[in-house]
Parts: C-alpha cells; structure tokens; sequence
C-alpha cells in the first residue's frame, strides 16, 4: 500500500533532531538525495513548517521550497537598485495545518464569502478556488495525499472567509492521522540538541571535504577538548578559506585558539 511505502521511506531516512526556542526541528536525508526539514509545536505537536530541497543534475543544492509555513522571504536588493517589486497587497497564499485538517489561507481576498467557490477535482487530484467576480483563481494539490496516493474527497473540503482571509480546510482521512501519529512517536524518540542551530548542509560539505582529504584540521595537537564545547577548524588548502564546524561540547578553547588560527591562516 503507498501509505505503508511512504511510511518505510521516512523512516529509512537519515534523520537530525534538534529542540530549539520551542520547537522540534527535524531534518531528513533521503536516499535519492532529497532533503526535508520540519518544525513542530512542543506543547501541541502541530507542524509548523514542513519545507524541500532538491539537488540539481550537477548535485548543487537548490533552493528550499516551502510546503507548509510561512513563504521564505526574496532576496533583499540594494536601496539604491531599481527592481520590479511585488504589491503588499496581491493575495497571499500558504499552508498552515491542524491537528485533524489540511488548511490554507489567502490573505487580501476583500470579498465576501459567497463570491467564493472552492471544489476538489477528482480527475487532476488538486483543488480549485474561484471567485464569481473573476478576480481569483487558483489551482493546487494536496502533496500529502499524493504521496500516500489516496484519494480526494469534495465532502472532506470546508471554506470559511474573514477579515479578508479565506480559509480552506480539508479534513484529514484516518490513513493521514494514523501515519502522522506513528512518525511523531518515531520523532520523539529521536536524541536530539537543545542548544543553538545546526546547518545541516554546511555539515554534509564539511564531511564530504574532509573524507575526500581537501581539508586538514587546523587545531593545534597540544589543544584538546574537554565536554561543552568542540570547535573543528576546517581549512581547505586549495582555496585558502576557512570553513567551521561547530558542535555543542570549551568556549575557552574558542579564545584561546581561535587567535593563533588565523595568525597561522594569514601567514604567506
């Protein structure tokens, strides 16, 4: 069954906990490459942001891609450039779940509720929002139910509309909540941080530049750590440019070494 299969492949993937400012971040490593991160509420266990990355045909990592959560923000330009920005005020679409509902929300949609018509197209498996005025139109799918290749129901689909927001909901089938309920007993057995935030690309090149010999570890022999606070000074020879990894185990060792690396990388 693809829920069974979608279910075997989470937990086959490489998984990263980390508790931070009350949430639970986890971040997966699939075999194919792909990568997932997802945040949830401690106290209530709610997901709050589920994004992607995909490596290119070259393996250059690609933009993250938010499926759930706020939309990342663009690029920030200079003031001084002249850019095509886009207006504060065109809608605003995201995804933002409950514990028992899919939902999203379209902000600045200024009418009222009965201009609104939102529909499940069985045949293309998405939904459809349109208004009667013709002033919006959009068309998306449930990512979830199509990896669990499930089908869609138009009696699961509800729609509310206030100040200015219209929110979608779709009630989740029992086969969603169950999966969900295995995965976050899964999650909470997980051994993870609970202090600072870990860039898990930056880990995955600093690995892969250390196991292909291009980096030497820069730390004096005579330095050894102690239990709070390790830092790996990496230094790729081939481009002069230090690279850090840094893990939760001596801040004394940050000012005590730190000074005589970079009088060493300096040096001609």
């Amino acid at each position: 069954m693809a829920v069974q299969n979608w279910i075997d492949i989470l937990k086959s993937s490489k998984k990263t906990a980390l508790i931070h400012d009350g949430q639970r971040k986890i971040h997966y490593l699939f075999t194919d490459g792909k990568e997932m991160s997802e945040e949830y509420d401690l106290k209530t266990d709610e997901l709050i942001v589920r994004k992607w990355r995909h490596k290119s045909t070259l393996g250059a990592h690609g933009q993250w891609e938010v499926e759930v959560g706020e939309p990342l923000a663009g690029p920030v330009n200079s003031s001084d450039s002249e850019v095509i920005k886009e207006n504060c005020s065109n809608p605003v679409f995201m995804r933002k779940d409950t514990k028992t509902s899919f939902q999203w929300r379209i902000r600045n949609l200024p009418y009222p509720k009965d201009v609104f018509s939102v529909s499940v197209e069985p045949s293309d498996r998405c939904i459809i929002i349109k208004t009667s005025n013709k002033k919006y139109y959009k068309k998306f799918s449930i990512t979830d139910l199509d990896r669990s290749q499930l089908p869609l129901d138009n009696s699961a689909l509800s729609f509310t509309h206030a100040n200015n927001t219209l929110i979608v909901s779709y009630k989740k089938p029992k086969e969603t909540l169950t999966l969900e309920q295995e995965l976050l007993k899964e999650l909470k057995k997980l051994k993870g941080s609970s202090e600072g935030d870990v860039d898990c690309k930056t880990h995955e090149e600093l690995y892969n530049l250390q196991s292909s010999g291009c980096c030497q570890n820069k730390l004096p022999q005579q330095q050894t750590p102690t239990n709070k606070l390790d830092i790996q000074l990496m230094h790729c020879e081939s481009s002069r440019v230090p690279l850090f990894r840094v893990f939760f185990l001596p801040c004394r060792l940050a000012s005590d070494v730190l000074p005589q690396w970079f009088q060493s990388s300096a040096a001609p």
